[in-house]
């Protein structure tokens, strides 16, 4: 078994109608998600909107999730400021969170050397266990590979990769050189069966608001040792991956209108991202009425 569980939601952060953190309807999608069939949450993640939320927010917010379920709860507690983030952390120690995110430092762009350095005075200051995440696309900077293993070997608390590089194969020789205990989660939709593949032993999707019970259904039939009927549900989730970003709807903005359509008050992202344009309603429902119909 994953040491959080096979299929994880990085979860939005819900806000009211003056923009305000919504802690009720944090715990009850918290809880929601939980009954989707979802083993394990991340909270104040990108789809989180980590970077809007205060200190005392992202507090607030572990506490009110880590108390409303019973799955790990991992917090995203890192970001570009390696003092700020090794306090934070302690602070959510004290709340019951299952494990940490640590995001690659995202806008310094630092050497390997520098994430190398925040990485491990992260990891060396707590007791939590350490989800590396690789996501170059938002950090402007990738982990390299030879890095990610020799943190992996050299610190006992980094225990796990959030991988959204988009490189399977690279990702395969990663799983081959680290530890056997190393765990690597698919952090990009799409390439959740592809890195099932080589070695991933679950993903902490965004799509996966609304699509839990069908990554249930893919990783139980890619466990069972049915390739086909993993492809087949991995199919039907295909337009779903597609809706939860774009150039015009950054993530999470579509998965909030889709949280939305579903009955659940999560208001709409903050400043920068903003209200969805006009007409995200009417596709989220159209994309969610498309899957519920290819479930049969």
């Amino acid at each position: 078994m994953a040491r959080f569980g096979r299929v994880l939601t990085a979860m939005v952060t819900p806000f009211d109608e003056r923009g305000e953190l919504d802690l009720d309807a944090a715990a009850t999608l918290a809880r929601w998600l939980v009954e989707e069939g979802n083993e394990g949450l991340v909270v104040a993640g990108t789809t989180g909107e980590s970077p809007t939320l205060s200190i005392d927010e992202k507090l607030s917010l572990f506490e009110a999730v880590v108390g409303a379920v019973d799955v790990p709860v991992i917090a995203g507690t890192t970001g570009s400021n390696t003092r700020h983030d090794i306090g934070l952390t302690a602070e959510a120690a004290k709340l019951g969170v299952a494990g940490i995110l640590a995001v690659c430092p995202y806008y310094s762009r630092p050497s390997q050397a520098g994430i190398d350095a925040h990485m491990r005075a992260i990891a060396g200051t707590t007791d939590l266990p350490v989800v590396l995440y690789d996501v170059p696309g938002r950090t402007g900077r990738k982990i390299d590979s030879e890095l990610i293993v020799s943190l992996a070997r050299d610190v006992r608390n980094i225990v796990a990769l959030k991988d959204a590089a988009k490189d399977p194969g690279t990702t395969a020789a990663v799983i081959h050189e680290a530890p056997s205990d190393f765990e690597v989660y698919a952090g990009d939709d799409p390439m959740t069966l592809p890195l099932l593949a080589v070695g991933a032993v679950g993903a902490i999707g965004v799509a996966t608001h609304w699509c839990a019970p069908d990554h249930v259904a893919m990783f139980d039939a890619w466990d069972s040792g049915d390739a086909t009927e993993a492809r087949r549900v991995n199919h039907r989730q295909l337009e779903s991956y597609a809706f939860e970003t774009g150039d015009v709807t950054p993530n999470p903005i579509p998965t909030k209108t889709m949280l939305r359509t579903l009955g659940h008050e999560v208001g709409d992202a903050r400043l920068p991202l903003g209200p969805p344009p006009e007409g995200l309603d009417e596709q989220a429902r159209e994309v969610y009425d498309r899957l519920v119909a290819a479930r049969g």
